[in-house]
């Protein structure tokens, strides 16, 4: 299930009342594609309501065989960690406090689209762009970034449903980088690209901030 456009706007304009972040009155619509929309939709969907989100790993459960995932119709995909890393993610989506929703920024979306055309035709698969810059430095050509920022990277899946549902089991990573980042409530603000990759076919980058001034000179 999705948030209506409705419901989507009537959070953010609970957002900025609460926090005073300036948002850009630029419509999402015109600078994120259908897919990278229905990430941010998901990324949102999963922050505020966790235990409706944990039923999504559920249902993808029953098609673990051991470290694979036999989805019918679909690749089979082995897993590191097997069911024992999507047993660990829905405990904690049953127990993790809501975070606020994300409010999309066109600045922040220019900055995951220069990571995107640098790191895809490449094939590479790095937060460090070929320039040397980072995030941080990437979010400041397009506004200033404010308070904290990070960057989440997915590879190889269209989906934005299994794009995020990968993040959050953030299978094979120690630390739980990427699910930390999504349920980080300080992050307030988000940019997100996706494109072609030369290796994994296809990548997403989602930018985070706690809050982030766009550039009047864009």
């Amino acid at each position: 299930m999705k948030y209506q456009a409705s419901t989507i706007l009537f959070l953010l304009a609970v957002l900025v009342a609460i926090s005073g972040i300036a948002v850009a009155e630029e419509p999402a619509s015109s600078y994120l594609s259908p897919t990278e929309q229905g990430l941010v939709e998901e990324m949102n969907l999963a922050r505020t309501q966790p235990r409706q989100y944990a039923e999504y790993l559920v249902d993808l459960r029953q098609y673990y065989n051991g470290d694979l995932i036999e989805v019918p119709g679909k690749i089979a995909v082995r897993k590191r960690e097997g069911v024992s890393g999507i047993d660990e993610a829905i405990q904690y989506l049953q127990t993790v406090k809501p975070a606020p929703a994300l409010i999309p920024s066109p600045g922040m979306t220019r900055a995951a689209q220069d990571h995107v055309r640098d790191q895809g035709p490449a094939g590479l698969t790095e937060h460090r762009g070929t320039d040397g810059s980072y995030s941080g430095k990437r979010l400041n050509r397009y506004g200033e970034w404010l308070y904290l920022t990070g960057e989440n990277i997915a590879y190889g899946r269209r989906e934005p449903r299994r794009i995020l549902i990968n993040q959050i089991i953030d299978d094979g990573v120690k630390d739980r980088g990427h699910r930390l980042s999504l349920y980080n409530p300080q992050y307030k603000m988000v940019g997100v690209s996706c494109g072609e990759h030369a290796n994994y076919r296809y990548m997403c980058v989602m930018e985070l901030a706690g809050g982030y001034t766009e550039n009047s000179r864009r």
